[in-house]
């Protein structure tokens, strides 16, 4: 870890946080779900988490959806903006220290979000710069959103 790359431990607050990731399309490799419902699992340790699977990306589907306006929606993307993993870890932990009570990524398919859904979100944020398919990308974020708690909680798993 570089010395920029360390953060303060903080004790987990007892703010509620409920995170939700928004995923098109489903899962199909059954050994790629058992992982995402591994993190999932683990993630359930620190804060709410729901998994939602859509049919399709468009903006009647996301009026179902009832986001909140107050929530904070992040969209996966290439062009996103780049964490290491204890910036991440920073990032999440400052949502939800200021009483942030939702966070929502949205996570595209092979194909991505409709121009109209991404104009809609204001945070986008990148995984890699490297091209991985969209299912390792959900265990990809789910295994990152539960080494954030880990680190803030200073838990050894991410050593």
């Amino acid at each position: 870890m570089a010395i920029s790359d360390r953060i303060e431990l903080a004790p987990l607050s007892s703010a509620f946080m409920k995170i939700r990731l928004v995923m098109l399309g489903k899962t199909r490799r059954s050994e790629v779900q058992a992982l995402l419902d591994d993190y999932i699992r683990r993630i359930k340790h620190y804060t709410e988490i729901e998994a939602v699977a859509l049919r399709d990306g468009g903006s009647s589907t996301f009026r179902k959806l009832k986001i909140d306006s107050s929530a904070t929606v992040v969209l996966l993307d290439a062009d996103g903006k780049q964490f290491t993993s204890s910036q991440f870890a920073r990032w999440l932990g400052d949502l939800r220290d200021r009483g942030a009570r939702e966070l929502i990524f949205l996570c595209g398919d092979a194909e991505g979000f409709p121009e109209e859904v991404r104009n809609m979100t204001k945070q986008k944020i990148s995984l890699s710069t490297l091209t991985m398919p969209h299912e390792f990308a959900r265990v990809v974020l789910a295994e990152q959103i539960y080494r954030a708690f880990a680190i803030l909680s200073g838990h050894p798993y991410p050593k």
